[in-house]
């Protein structure tokens, strides 16, 4: 009977953060494919450690262990460089379409960006997906990270800045 219970829980616990466990892992690993089998890995293992979660945030819990199972692909593979594109994101519910120049003055931006987002290093590149994409604390970010929470505000604060100028360059055609 706990079994059934345990599944339960672990159902209504971690489950609903799917999206944000392959959001997470695809971001760190720049490939669907890989965040895929990442994100099976991460669930396969929060699943036998569920009785071990002592409650509290389930959704920072699981991207703690979707974090460090990236962050144990990338060293095993030394694949520390920007890499290729990510899907297309929806669009708002803005419509755009009405004005081509706006859509594509829209899509060049957001192209920039993505391309300053793969460009930071990952443990800049973690902090910015965990708190602008998934809306974490800083104090939830510390926790998944394993960070003092100064560091995690150093981090977000130098990896903004380097987005800043990356973004800027990008915008005026001077990014590499």
């Amino acid at each position: 009977m706990t079994d059934t219970r345990e599944l339960t829980d672990f159902e209504a616990v971690i489950l609903p953060h799917l999206d944000a466990a392959f959001n997470l892992a695809r971001w760190l690993l720049g490939n669907e494919e890989d965040a895929q089998d990442i994100v099976h890995d991460s669930f396969l293992r929060a699943h036998r450690y569920f009785a071990s979660f002592e409650g509290g945030d389930g959704r920072a819990w699981l991207l703690g262990i979707v974090r460090n199972t990236c962050m144990t692909s990338l060293r095993s593979k030394r694949r520390f460089e920007p890499f290729s594109e990510l899907p297309e994101q929806p669009q708002r519910s803005e419509d755009v379409s009405a004005d081509p120049e706006r859509s594509l003055l829209l899509q060049e931006n957001i192209a920039s960006l993505r391309y300053c987002i793969e460009s930071l290093p990952p443990e800049y590149r973690e902090v910015v997906v965990m708190r602008e994409l998934e809306e974490l604390s800083y104090k939830e970010i510390a926790g998944v990270a394993g960070l003092a929470l100064g560091t995690v505000m150093s981090r977000l604060n130098r990896a903004r800045k380097r987005l800043e100028d990356c973004v800027s360059k990008a915008l005026k055609g001077t990014a590499a």
